[in-house]
Formats: structure tokens, sequence, C-alpha cells
């Protein structure tokens, strides 16, 4: 049985941010940046399995808050996992199976873009699974985290709240910029009138799945910047990284053009427009 923790009173989408500026925020996510790599080299020589769950509406901001923390570490440690729709084969599958081949293995840290949640969101709203296939999610995702947790997966999930104002001026501002033309799909469309479906799906699935094992931990996101920065933080200070040791680097003397000299060949350059 999940343990329940006592829920804050205060809608989280009412909560009003003020802009960070982007000075600032450059500054703050340099130091962030170099805190994230100790941690990479860490998780690298303890051989730890970390795996963080990004939840949250659409335009939430869960795709820039995971460039910012992969924005400069090895992609070889930290791994996205961004799942499409499951095929025909998939759905006659256990329905976790398809996420668990993408679970960390020793020194990796593994970010889902969305998670098994999907039963107990988007799935369930837009009834593409039925209330019995949810309800059962809800009741068994506790003991499967539980699991992931006992055999030494450090397990974080962050739920990205964004107010309905705010999440209408980001979608909206994808209709007419070239950039983001993917992220407005027709599904997109029909899931914006369903605000309070999520808003009921979200409230049971914390009930049912925010534990001491596996907590859900939720950050306001309407201004991006500074969410970025609080989520990265925290996630910093969920686990128990320490610098490790470096050797001092120095390059050693090269030489060049002495035992080989460059040929005349034509090389095919591409046009310098910029």
């Amino acid at each position: 049985m999940a343990k329940k923790k006592k829920q804050s009173k205060t809608s989280a989408s009412k909560i009003k941010q003020e802009k960070l500026g982007r000075k600032k925020y450059e500054k703050e996510l340099e130091k962030l940046h170099c805190e994230l790599v100790q941690l990479q080299q860490w998780v690298v020589a303890e051989k730890k399995k970390i795996c963080i769950v990004f939840e949250g509406r659409d335009g939430a901001g869960k795709g820039g808050t995971i460039k910012a923390i992969t924005e400069r570490v090895s992609p070889r440690v930290f791994r996205v996992t961004a799942l499409p729709a499951p095929t025909e084969r998939e759905k006659s599958q256990m329905y976790a199976q398809r996420y668990i081949p993408h679970f960390p293995a020793a020194g990796e840290i593994v970010i889902f873009d969305r998670s098994w949640y999907n039963r107990a969101g988007v799935e369930r709203v837009m009834n593409f699974c039925s209330e019995e296939e949810a309800q059962r999610f809800l009741k068994v995702a506790p003991d499967f985290e539980k699991l992931m947790v006992d055999n030494g997966i450090i397990l974080i999930k962050y739920w990205l709240e964004v107010s309905p104002e705010e999440q209408t001026r980001r979608l909206e501002g994808r209709i007419d910029d070239g950039r983001k033309l993917w992220k407005l799909s027709p599904m997109d469309l029909k899931s914006y009138t369903r605000w309070d479906d999520y808003t009921r799906c979200r409230d049971e699935m914390f009930a049912a799945t925010d534990t001491g094992w596996a907590p859900w931990h939720v950050a306001i996101s309407d201004d991006k910047k500074r969410a970025r920065l609080n989520i990265i933080n925290h996630l910093l200070d969920q686990i128990p990284y320490k610098k490790t040791p470096r050797q001092k680097i120095k390059f050693p003397k090269r030489k060049i053009g002495e035992s080989y000299k460059e040929q005349g060949y034509e090389f095919k350059f591409i046009p310098e427009k910029f």
C-alpha cells in the first residue's frame, strides 16, 4: 500500500512567478552545469544508476528543462528516453515492458520525457486505455517503483505545473513558429480542452503514487528559466554525489608535418554563407 503524503492546499497552477532575467539565469545555469558534470563523474566512478521522470501538461516545459540538464554532459552517461506511441506488438505486452529496457545500467543516468505515467495521464484522459486498466496501474505502480529502488536505482520524479494562461500562451506561440510546428499536433488540441480531466487524473495519480520511496516533486513552471534552475538545483540535492579525484592535465608536445605531409587533395568544402 502506498504511503500517502500530506498535500499542499495551495493550487499549484495559481502560484505566480516573477520572470528571471537572462543574465542571472545564464550565470546560475553555468554553476549548475559544473555540478552536473561532477555528478556525472561520480555516477560513472561509483557505478550508480539514476532514473529521472518528467511529467506535466503539454507546454509545461519538460523538454526545455531536459535540454538544460543535458546541455553540457555526456550523452553516453545522460540518456534521454522519449518513447513514441506503442506499436500493436507493444500494446499486447505487459504495460511496463517497453519501458524496462531503457532503465539505467551502472554508470548511467536515464531521463524519461514522459514515462509509464502516460497510463495515469494522457491515456486515461484521451480514452486510450480503459478505466480498469488505469486503476490497475495506479494500484501496482508503487510496488513497481519499490522494486526499482530496491534494485539500486535512484528514482526521482518531477511534475511541472503550468497555469492555464501560460499554457495557452505557449501553445499559441507554436502556431506560427517554424521551429515548433512539430510540437503542436491534433492530439494536443484535443487535450487542450480537457484541463479539468487532467487535473483530476493528476490528483488521483499523486494520491496513489506519491510514496516515501518515490515521491513526486512539483515545480511551478510559468517562468521556464526559474523552473529549470530550481529543478536542477533540487535534483543535485537529491543525490549524495561527491567530487571525484582528478589528475592534473597537461597536453604533450606534438610535431606537425614531420612524419607526414598533407597531399594536395581537392576537398569539397561546403559554401560559407555565414
